[in-house]
């Protein structure tokens, strides 16, 4: 793989047409349209490997869409349809991404400053700073762990842990289990838990997708999320309207899988007592987890995205977009962020079109040569 340090000029004051920030599947998707487009450009990344964030995931983990939605742009996922590939198979895949198109991807690189200057951006890193006409932010929305804030009110004697800590159920002490967050990755924790440890899970369930939509009619269930749930159809926009609010739909596991793997339900979680959770209008509810040993606080992520000066957020903390495009701060773009344009942003079958359209408009926006790429469909 080429690092950065084997493309940058002599000169001190070289400057990249672009550079990227993460070298997740957004991250690489944009560097292959970037390839595309004859652009210097480097890909930076905090982790020492390419799929890192992967490798860290929980031990069971896989993904929740099938294998042939698991593409990035030129490369298609080397596993069988209808499959779910685990997480050591995604870092591999990634890794390998990046070798197969000779990305130049600079890994333990921590970007800690991005500034907009007059004639582009200075990208301040912990090896140095450097220089870049555009950036395209791609290090994903997983980046802080999203805590209520009843956390520090629960007794010391319970183990608290997010859901981005958790590995196995062996990790865990002996003793009842308490998840907080029903959607997907919550639910699946408390159903693997469930065959060691007495498990409840807070929360409102997301809605499920049954199995045979995916099975017998996937194809059309991807067409569906990736083409009509878009910020450019009624219906799209009323996903995304609330879709920080509530999560993506259940995927492969249901509440019936819950109940029957003996998970206790509850409703959603709404403060403490004494030390001890409580939860919506369900006072037996919160005298049943009295015991509780481990809570796992599977309660999603949120961006943090202060290091870059000038950046205008919305309420909840997301970057304010017109499909990945920052208007305010001319040359600054996003790749990979959630609903970025539909359902499928923020999956690695769905980066794609974000890549190429940002790539797309930084180029033309920029006067920057370099001829599309047909797989860079820009809609």
């Amino acid at each position: 793989m080429i690092r950065v340090e084997e493309v940058l000029m002599s000169e001190e004051d070289h400057v990249f047409d672009a550079l990227v920030i993460g070298a997740g599947q957004a991250g690489l998707a944009a560097g292959y349209h970037l390839t595309g487009r004859k652009l210097r450009f480097a890909i930076l990344e905090s982790a020492g490997r390419v799929g890192d964030q992967w490798r860290s995931r929980w031990d069971s983990l896989r993904l929740f869409t099938p294998a042939q939605h698991d593409g990035l742009p030129g490369l298609p996922f080397p596993a069988g349809r209808n499959t779910f590939p685990a997480k050591e198979e995604v870092a591999a895949y990634l890794e390998g991404y990046a070798e197969h198109f000779n990305l130049p991807v600079r890994t333990d690189t921590h970007v800690t400053t991005v500034r907009r200057m007059d004639d582009g951006f200075d990208v301040a890193t912990d090896s140095g700073t450097l220089r870049a006409r555009n950036i395209i932010v791609a290090a994903g929305a997983n980046t802080l762990p999203r805590i209520p804030a009843a956390s520090k009110d629960i007794n010391p004697g319970i183990s608290q842990l997010h859901s981005s800590q958790y590995r196995r159920p062996t990790d865990l002490p002996e003793g009842d289990v308490l998840v907080v967050g029903a959607g997907t990755s919550g639910a699946e924790i408390a159903r693997e838990l469930a065959a060691t440890h007495r498990t409840f899970i807070a929360g409102r369930p997301t809605p499920h997708i049954p199995d045979p939509v995916l099975r017998y009619a996937g194809d059309a269930y991807w067409r569906f999320i990736h083409s009509a749930l878009t910020t450019g159809s009624p219906a799209g926009r009323k996903v995304a309207a609330n879709f920080h609010k509530r999560g993506a739909p259940l995927i492969r596991i249901s509440v019936k899988d819950l109940d029957r793997a003996g998970v206790v339900r509850l409703p959603r979680l709404s403060g403490t007592m004494d030390g001890q959770p409580t939860f919506d209008g369900d006072t037996s509810a919160s005298a049943e987890t009295v015991g509780v040993r481990t809570l796992i606080w599977a309660t999603g992520y949120r961006a943090s995205l202060g290091w870059i000066e000038g950046l205008p957020v919305t309420e909840g903390g997301w970057p304010v977009t017109r499909r990945g495009v920052v208007p305010e701060l001319p040359g600054l773009y996003f790749a990979g962020m959630p609903f970025q344009y539909a359902l499928t942003s923020g999956l690695i079958g769905g980066v794609d079109r974000d890549a190429a359209f940002v790539v797309g408009h930084l180029a033309r926006a920029t006067g920057l040569p370099g001829q599309k790429l047909s797989a860079g469909k820009e809609e």
